[in-house]
């Protein structure tokens, strides 16, 4: 019993800093209370340069990945890298805070969804399945894009990764063909990825660049 206890005790103090994880308390049930509040009298987000996008069902590929990317990049700082779990948590819970505040002050939705699918196969498939579970609404700033780019920061400012260019190159090719999969998939509008760009480019300035300033000698662009 006393050797569970101090097991129990060196693992809490390994992973401490697993509190972070209770912010999912504050977000799922915020997010899910938009999800079936924000249903009419919104606000919808649209360019021209949405017409001019086809849809290309193949990209559900990587908006799926995403999942996958985003909490395997959290989970990954989690177990190694304490100081770089806090700062892409920082990162990610600010952008994710704010696109909550902007949907409830501001909602907002979209009307880019094709009505039918000019082939059947399992990529419409799976859009529909994404269409079936996701709703059209909340959707500025996109987190697809938010989060992934943030996800790709965390990778080019870690220690550890750097030496892994193969892990920084597709941490950089999955970014960018998640962003890409968010307008072919007519899941965002081009506006809600370029509001999530200018919001990362932002917040990354008191996330990682003072960290930079204060170890110079360490550390490298990130974008």
């Amino acid at each position: 019993m006393k050797r569970l206890t101090i097991n129990i005790k060196e693992l809490f103090d390994k992973y401490h800093h697993a509190w972070v994880f209770l912010y999912g308390f504050i977000y799922m049930p915020w997010f899910s209370w938009l999800e079936k509040h924000v249903t009419s009298n919104y606000f919808v987000i649209h360019s021209v340069f949405d017409d001019y996008i086809p849809f290309i069902e193949i990209f559900i590929i990587p908006y799926l990945l995403w999942f996958v990317y985003v909490s395997g990049t959290v989970l990954y700082f989690f177990f190694t890298d304490k100081q770089g779990f806090y700062r892409i948590c920082t990162l990610l819970i600010t952008g994710m805070t704010l696109f909550l505040i902007i949907c409830t002050i501001f909602p907002n939705g979209l009307n880019l969804r094709p009505s039918t699918f000019a082939r059947d196969n399992i990529f419409v498939d799976l859009v529909r399945f994404i269409y079936r579970a996701d709703t059209s609404t909340n959707v500025l700033p996109s987190l697809h894009v938010y989060n992934s780019i943030g996800c790709y920061i965390a990778i080019r400012n870690s220690q550890k990764l750097r030496q892994y260019k193969w892990v920084q190159n597709g941490s950089l090719v999955l970014t960018v063909s998640i962003v890409l999969s968010t307008m072919f998939l007519k899941q965002h509008s081009v506006v809600d990825v370029i509001a999530a760009i200018v919001m990362i480019y932002f917040i990354y300035q008191f996330v990682y660049i003072p960290e930079q300033v204060k170890a110079p000698a360490l550390a490298q662009p990130t974008i």
